[in-house]
């Protein structure tokens, strides 16, 4: 028996009460399974960890199959895992066999979002709109989440703020995620280093004009940013050991694949290190 109040056990005796009377008034996510099932115990904790996330709003109720198969035969259940979402009585989505989180997360949100669902939609709109002041206002209203810590990074390396990004990031291990958290990172730690402009008399050229990139980036002049990196990589690749490169990757991962800058600059990026 389950102790989470959002996830409970369900039976052929209970299933019209527990599912489909209850999802009159919010959705229930039934995950058939059965105890001998590997996949069942890949998916299953995935399933009751989201569940009881702060934000979740559905009910998970658990039916084994072995013990009642009734149930299982009158919603068409051939293979397991299979998950039903039930709303209004009714199946509304579904899906069979064992799904990576970021599946299962995308799975819920479309048959149960939640109040902080439509808020990372609306922080979504707000960074591809290079609106990085009003992300982070939003994001700071927002229970912590992976998602919310990688949202609340770019907002703040939007505006030049690379500190608390870049502990921000290096705490994601969400697999969904991760590899982009791993990208912000050089920038991250670029923004930092240079959190305060220096003074360009006591530093090589190129270093000065590394650095300066960064008080661009503050100013929101991100395009003259990617301009000054690029001539630093111009004059030496190898500049601190490639860390240019990863940071102008870094920039593009930002910006996200379909700005004009990220376009723009990629193939100048390529043309100068290939």
């Amino acid at each position: 028996m389950n102790n989470s109040t959002n996830i409970i056990d369900v039976s052929e005796a209970n299933f019209d009460q527990e599912v489909i009377e209850s999802s009159y008034d919010m959705t229930v996510v039934v995950d058939f399974w059965a105890p001998w099932c590997g996949p069942c115990r890949v998916l299953g904790p995935i399933l009751e960890r989201l569940a009881n996330e702060p934000d979740s709003n559905f009910i998970l109720a658990k039916l084994n199959v072995d013990e009642n198969p009734s149930i299982s035969m009158e919603y068409g259940v051939q293979g397991i895992p299979a998950v039903k979402a039930f709303s209004d009585g009714e199946v509304v989505d579904e899906f069979v066999g064992a799904q990576p989180e970021s599946r299962v997360r995308a799975f819920l949100k479309r048959v149960a979002p939640g109040e902080n669902d439509f808020l990372i939609d609306e922080v979504e709109s707000l960074l591809e709109g290079l609106e990085w002041s009003e992300a982070e206002e939003t994001l700071r209203e927002v229970p912590a989440s992976p998602i919310v810590s990688l949202g609340l990074a770019k907002a703040l390396l939007g505006q030049g703020e690379g500190c608390e990004a870049k502990e921000l990031l290096e705490n994601i291990v969400e697999a969904s995620i991760y590899s982009e958290a791993q990208r912000l990172i050089p920038l991250a730690s670029y923004l930092c280093e240079f959190a305060t402009e220096t003074d360009a008399n006591e530093l090589q050229p190129i270093e000065a004009q590394y650095g300066h990139a960064a008080e661009l980036i503050r100013r929101n002049n991100i395009e003259a940013a990617l301009d000054g990196l690029l001539d630093v990589l111009r004059q030496d690749k190898k500049f601190r050991d490639g860390a240019v490169r990863d940071v102008v990757v870094g920039i593009f991962a930002l910006l996200g694949d379909h700005n004009r800058l990220t376009r723009r600059y990629r193939s100048e990026l390529a043309s100068i290190l290939f």
